[in-house]
């Protein structure tokens, strides 16, 4: 009975979706709301605070759990490793609010499509659904399901059938009402945030809060000018922040504006055209396309073809041809109807629908499918709006180490409260002393500090063309171990060479056609299919399309023409037409019409087209793909049998091989050409020959990956190319280092009898040197091991052979990923899945592509760089206006100068809090306290100074062939900040004992006519008669003491000295003198303090409350700090950053790395039977 409350307490939201959240029912109890009311007014508002920074303790305070269909109130959370709570109301929509009577009609379906789930969601006899608001997107409640489901789109459930059947004809204006009411507004409206409201959001930050209580605390005290400095940099701090989010609402809001304001016409049931604005479009409304026309929504066409620029979603600015959704009287779902890509069907919000074909029974028609958030472009802003949050171990480490510091001031703070009380001070200046000593060991400048070095860092990368939207990730960058790089405009150029075409005749291959030669490719089947089966579309005279099929085209001298009446002799008035062109060779055709399309997809890897050739009553189709893909469609008959040898014969020589097949196809009329099925076209086809094309590299590509390779940063290619052609761009561009083997992995899928397999095939033609028979794994590009140590392995695989593994064969799959260096014939979502199974390994990984193919895996790597403009890229972390690959080593670069920088600055602050910590502490002991020049000298002079300047040192130009540490909390950054506090408490505790056995010391505070009769030669009696009496009674807040003018230059010193120590600059940065700025503000504030020290002049000891000391003291003191900085420095230098040592101390304590590649590389190492080598495994086997 309790498990089934739970379960009804508790459901999931888009279950297996990326953004997963868990649902928890609650109802508002009077009571509870009442108490905590009351404890909100008795706390000032300090309870409601402590309730926004946790929206799960105002829900378990307020509620109390219930059935999800009962609860007025629900919380949700993240599935993820964040756990982060959400809270959000219950609404209700009610439809008696519509302007017709739906209460007569509530028996039947509310809307006319059965697998809706609004008709699922009505509540009777109320007709009221509840629906909650998540991230912009409306959920209602299902009765029958038990839990909450989207609205907003169509489901995925209907079939083709039901498409073209529900919502073929349109919907009737009832029906549009009531998706009106329930799926709100087709709008993606990205709110212009108010500045207050950023603000309050900016000032209610936890760190702020505690921030504010320290300066109001500090400023009661009269320590003014401090105070008055970090408030100034805090609300600049504040504004700039608000400012950034200000200007990142406007341009998203500009860039989705136009899209709430376009006028479209739709068909309403009975009732014929319509106009009105998008805001008001539903699902299952449909949609004319008139031409030009920019798509407000998703839709699936149903009727003609279109043309469009995807260059929103996919970063390539290429017309793409979409297909009418067959009509199929079945019940499949369809997005599965058949092997097709369902996205060649569907036309994206967002997108420019640049020309339309309609197919002669009417205009172009378009059901729409998703609206507002539910789009592709709602999708991509929301991915704006709602980032992913980032896993980093500096941000935790970071988090815990204020905690110790918040800690060790509590310990300080009860320390205060125990000295202070015994020495029988009032209770108010106990408490106030000891909330000063509390906030002494969090420095209030830390959060300006630790994103100041990302904001230099940012500023670097802009001048070198790279752009950055999640500054935070720049940090992570200083970690990537791993960059996937796409292959085609990415590490080899956009554009395609001609190299030849190789025809066959009689099932043989024939002497191939060099197009070097200028001479016009002959006529033939081949030469017919390279003419006609492309996308190419003709716009406004100007022929445009995909690179590679305006080269083919290209190549065969033919031209497209405009649509007239004269061509509908050849077809259709609206089909593509094209006729020799004055260079082509002769030919017994004067023109061939396209009819039909079947557009290219990367997880097809084929496209094909019906066309027509003048003077014929018949039509063909012809098809062209990867090779291996065409050749599965022929008839074995007519592919060569040196098929296989011939297509390696030039791939492996890094040339891009396209297939093409041909045959005539047998049907009555044009009327059944638009309804045949792809996989009847696609079938018993006749083998016709090889286009071959040059891809070459870029001039950048070999530099920039042998640079990263010396660097230890392992280098990988996913590309939708064939295998054999990316294999031979690795080892040409040596990302694959000469010598080196290389192991194709190819799974099969189970088969009726036989087992899921893979077979290890070791790729011949290697170059083996005499002797050498031991194996190395590849690790990541290292450098190969000198001596007698053999080659090291790399694995090549496929898209599909992925799949299988990925499925059949898991737990191989760490095995194959820790030395997969080619990854070919990858679909996006593979590519995606691929840097996922890569960070399980715990491998950083960057991902840089060009946009086309790559936004999936470019948002999901921990540094995604796309070197497209396109809008695409607003989903990139980081977009480089460069379009090579050069910018990976400078993001790179910079990532590890800001970490290192962050570090250096944490340490830096850290150690400040405890240097004042340890000193206030000291002279806590007799009732005294630093004067406030005193610490307006640290702390504007030494720490405000160090904080902005610290991190603007630029980044070392060499990549070092390791990283930076990760984490704040490893041993030699843990060792850095204890030894130094170790030696400053050393140091200031022997001083200001040891101050106290000289002959000339005295108590001032006791003995202060004494002292003043014996310091006539200084004028600080004003000062004394002002904070002492001269009864000597014991005053908190004493100033002037001989252990206050010994400690402050040990200190002041120590601050300068440790800012100095953690500010080392090779490997990963430039040499500290290089920062000429941080450079001189040392030096000026070490010379100051030295200046203080020894100077006589009465108006430095006045103002700074300092006491007049014997010169030899002054010079024992600097001689103490000097020392303490020395053996600081050697300590640091010598031992701490000293990599060797930590590697030895590793070796000989047997500390392994935690990472999963490093656990997996070692057992390999140690298994003598890998890599396996032309041998096939079966699942049955039980691979592990």
């Amino acid at each position: 009975m309790e498990e089934n409350s739970k379960k009804a307490q508790r459901t999931l939201l888009n279950q297996g979706e990326e953004d997963e959240l868990e649902v928890f029912g609650y109802r508002d109890q009077n009571v509870r709301k009442a108490l905590c009311l009351v404890a909100s007014v008795l706390s000032c508002g300090g309870l409601l605070l402590v309730f926004y920074w946790r929206p799960q303790w105002r829900v378990w305070a307020n509620c109390v759990p219930c059935p999800l269909q009962e609860a007025d109130t629900v919380l949700l959370r993240t599935t993820d490793e964040f756990q982060r709570y959400m809270r959000k109301k219950v609404f209700c929509l009610y439809l008696s609010t519509l302007k017709f009577p739906v209460s007569k009609k509530w028996k039947e379906s509310l809307v006319a499509d059965h697998h809706s789930v609004i008709n699922q969601a009505l509540l009777k006899p109320e007709l009221k659904l509840r629906c909650i608001q998540v991230q912009k997107i409306r959920y209602v409640w299902n009765n029958l399901e038990k839990q909450f489901q989207k609205v907003g789109l169509l489901e995925d459930s209907n079939s083709c059938f039901d498409i073209h059947q529900t919502f073929g004809l349109g919907l009737t204006s009832e029906e549009q009402e009531v998706r009106r009411l329930v799926c709100g507004p087709n709008t993606i409206e990205v709110e212009i945030q108010p500045i207050w409201r950023l603000l309050v959001k900016q000032v209610l930050n936890p760190f702020y809060v505690f921030q504010a209580f320290t300066l109001t605390l500090w400023l009661s005290q009269g320590y003014v000018e401090y105070s008055v400095a970090i408030i100034i940099l805090s609300v600049i701090s504040i504004f700039l922040s608000v400012y950034d989010l200000r200007q990142q609402s406007l341009k998203l809001h500009n860039l989705v504006e136009d899209h709430n304001k376009v006028q479209v016409t739709i068909i309403v049931k009975d009732k014929g055209l319509e106009e009105l604005e998008s805001r008001l479009l539903v699902p299952g409304d449909v949609l004319i396309l008139p031409g030009k026309f920019s798509l407000p929504c998703d839709a699936v066409l149903i009727d003609g073809h279109c043309v469009v620029n995807e260059g929103m979603l996919t970063g390539e600015s290429i017309p793409v041809t979409k297909t009418p959704l067959p009509q199929m009287e079945n019940t499949t779902p369809w997005k599965c109807h058949s092997l097709e890509d369902y996205r060649k069907h569907v036309l994206f919000c967002g997108t420019e629908v640049i020309q339309v074909k309609p197919s002669g029974q009417g205009p172009v028609r378009a059901v729409v499918l998703q609206t507002g958030y539910n789009t592709a472009k709602g999708d991509l802003v929301r991915s704006i709006l709602y980032p992913r949050p980032l896993n980093f171990k500096l941000y935790s480490d970071a988090f815990k180490f204020m905690v110790f510091l918040a800690c060790l001031g509590v310990v300080g703070f009860f320390y205060a409260l125990g000295v202070y009380t015994y020495h029988g001070i009032p209770s108010k200046d106990t408490v106030a002393m000891a909330l000063i000593l509390l906030t002494v060991t969090v420095p209030p400048v830390l959060p300006a500090a630790l994103t100041i070095g990302i904001v230099y860092a940012q500023k670097r990368l802009k001048k070198e063309k790279i752009f950055c939207i999640s500054p935070q990730r720049i940090n992570m960058c200083g970690q990537i171990n791993l960059v996937c790089f796409d292959k085609t405009g990415t590490l080899t150029e956009d554009g395609l060479d001609l190299w030849g075409t190789v025809p066959t005749a009689n099932n043989c291959f024939q002497e191939a056609h060099s197009f070097a030669l200028g001479q016009a490719l002959p006529w033939g089947p081949l030469c017919a299919a390279m003419a006609s089966c492309h996308s190419l579309v003709l716009i406004d005279g100007t022929i445009q399309g995909d690179p590679l099929d305006l080269t083919m085209f290209e190549g065969t001298a033919w031209k497209m023409e405009d649509c007239n009446i004269d061509s509908c002799k050849f077809g259709m008035s609206n089909s593509n037409i094209i006729k020799p062109g004055p260079k082509a060779s002769k030919s017994p055709t004067e023109a061939i019409t396209t009819l039909r399309q079947f557009p290219f997809s990367s997880s097809l890897q084929r496209m094909s087209v019906i066309a027509q050739l003048a003077g014929e009553d018949h039509f063909h189709v012809y098809m062209k793909g990867a090779p291996e893909m065409v050749a599965s469609f022929c008839r074995s008959e007519t592919v060569p049998k040196n098929f296989p040898q011939e297509l390696r014969n030039y791939t492996v020589q890094g040339f891009r091989v396209i297939a093409f097949a041909h045959k005539a196809l047998n049907v009555g009329n044009l009327s059944e050409v638009e309804h045949l099925a792809r996989e009847k076209v696609e079938s018993e086809l006749t083998f016709l020959g090889l286009l071959i094309m040059e891809n070459r590299l870029k001039k950048e590509t070999k530099s920039v990956l042998k640079e990263l390779s010396e660097a230890c940063i392992r280098t990988v290619m996913i590309t939708g190319d064939n295998l054999e052609t990316a294999i031979t761009v690795a080892k040409n561009s040596e990302m694959i280092p000469q010598g080196s083997q290389v192991i194709i992995v190819e799974a099969n899928e189970p088969e009726e009898c036989v087992p899921a397999s893979v077979t290890w095939q070791l790729v011949e033609n290697q170059e083996t040197g005499p002797g050498k028979k031991e194996t190395c794994i590849n690790t990541g590009n290292s450098s190969i091991p000198g001596g007698e140590r053999g080659s090291c392995y790399h694995f090549a695989v496929s898209g599909k052979s992925y799949q299988v593994i990925f499925q059949h064969f898991n737990s191989l799959l760490p095995k194959i990923l820790v030395n997969g260096t080619v990854f070919a014939r990858m679909s996006p979502g593979q590519k995606s899945s691929l840097i996922e199974e890569f960070q399980k390994l715990n491998y950083y990984v960057g991902m840089c592509g060009d946009g086309a193919n790559d936004c999936g895996a470019l948002k999901v790597a921990h540094a995604g760089i796309s070197l497209s403009e396109q809008e695409a890229s607003v989903a990139s972390p980081f977009t480089s206006k460069t379009a090579n690959i050069e910018c990976v080593p400078h993001l790179i670069r910079e990532g590890r100068a800001a970490l290192v920088s962050s570090f250096g600055v944490f340490k830096y602050l850290t150690m400040y809090g405890i240097i004042q910590f340890i000193g206030t502490s000291l002279l806590y002991w007799q009732l005294q306290l630093f004067g406030n020049y005193q610490y307006l000298m640290q702390d504007v002079a030494i720490t405000l100074m160090v904080c902005l300047t610290m991190s603007s040192t630029h980044a070392y130009p060499k990549l070092a062939p390791y990283r930076p540490a990760g984490q704040l909390l490893s041993p030699p950054l843990l060792l850095s900040v204890f030894l130094n506090s170790c030696f400053s408490c050393i140091v200031q505790i022997c001083a200001f004992l040891y101050v106290k056995q000289q002959p000339w010391y005295c108590e001032v505070y006791q003995y202060s006519e004494c002292f003043l009769a014996n310091q006539s030669n200084f004028s600080t009696n004003v000062s004394l008669e002002r904070n002492w009496t001269g009864n000597a009674t014991l005053i908190p807040g004493s100033i002037l003491s001989f252990e206050s003018t010994t400690l402050w230059p040990i200190t002041t010193i120590n601050c300068i000295t440790v800012a100095f120590i953690f500010s080392k600059g090779k490997p990963f940065r430039k040499p500290i003198y290089t920062n000429y700025i941080f450079s001189f503000l040392l030096l000026a504030a070490l010379g100051l303090t030295i200046f203080i020290l020894f100077s006589d002049f009465e108006v430095i000891y006045h103002g700074m409350e300092f006491i007049p000391t014997i010169t030899s003291w002054r010079v024992l003191i600097l001689v103490v700090a000097s020392t303490q900085f020395c053996v600081a420095f050697f300590v640091e230098d010598a031992i701490l950053q000293n990599r060797e040592l930590w590697l030895l101390i590793k070796k000989e304590f047997g500390f392994c790395s935690k990472s999963q590649y490093r656990t997996w590389q070692k057992k390999l190492a140690e298994d003598s039977t890998w890599p396996p080598t032309n041998r096939t495994d079966y699942s049955e086997l039980g691979i592990s």
